[in-house]
């Protein structure tokens, strides 16, 4: 199976550097987000798509329909393809990264997982592509969950994944 794994267009919390992962937040694309995932689906338009997969975090729908408007595939929400659960909800991203400072991979924050956690939870959403038995899937996720497949399909060490880095709207391809 073929992945086109993309992380959501530009939002007004990257804007603000603020953390979030509570789907009821009001964090939508900017006009620079709406922009990306165009020139995302200009970049798609002509992959044989068949199905998309997106976090339950709205700017990551909010990316796929934009894309979807060139494919016309189902889009569908999954759980474990949410951002990492920080503990801080709202706050700076700097105070999360200063939280979990000592032990990136396994400082659990308060109301929050643990990078290892969130690996275990990202990849156990693998089988689920598996059973859809199609030939080319895309996704729609956040940066955090980038890393933890980046990381998955090149084999790299989880003690790699905080140095990884993907911009909004950077389609990554991976083979199942």
């Amino acid at each position: 199976m073929k992945i086109y794994a993309l992380r959501h267009g530009h939002t007004n919390y990257n804007q603000l550097e603020l953390c979030n992962g509570d789907p009821a937040v009001d964090v939508h694309l900017t006009p620079q987000g709406i922009a990306q995932a165009e020139a995302a689906a200009d970049l798609l338009q002509d992959v044989p798509i068949e199905h998309i997969f997106v976090s339950q975090l709205p700017r990551t729908r909010q990316t796929a329909e934009i894309i979807n408007r060139r494919l016309h595939v189902a889009i569908e929400a999954h759980a474990a393809l949410n951002d990492i659960l920080t503990g801080c909800e709202g706050l700076p991203v700097e105070t999360y990264v200063a939280r979990i400072a000592a032990d990136r991979l396994r400082t659990r924050p308060p109301d929050g997982e643990s990078l290892l956690e969130f690996r275990a939870r990202v990849l156990s959403f693998l089988p689920v592509l598996e059973q859809l038995r199609c030939h080319t899937v895309a996704l729609v996720t956040h940066e955090e969950t980038l890393r933890v497949l980046y990381g998955y399909f090149h084999q790299l060490a989880v003690e790699e994944l905080p140095a990884l880095a993907f911009h909004n709207c950077q389609i990554l391809a991976f083979e199942t």
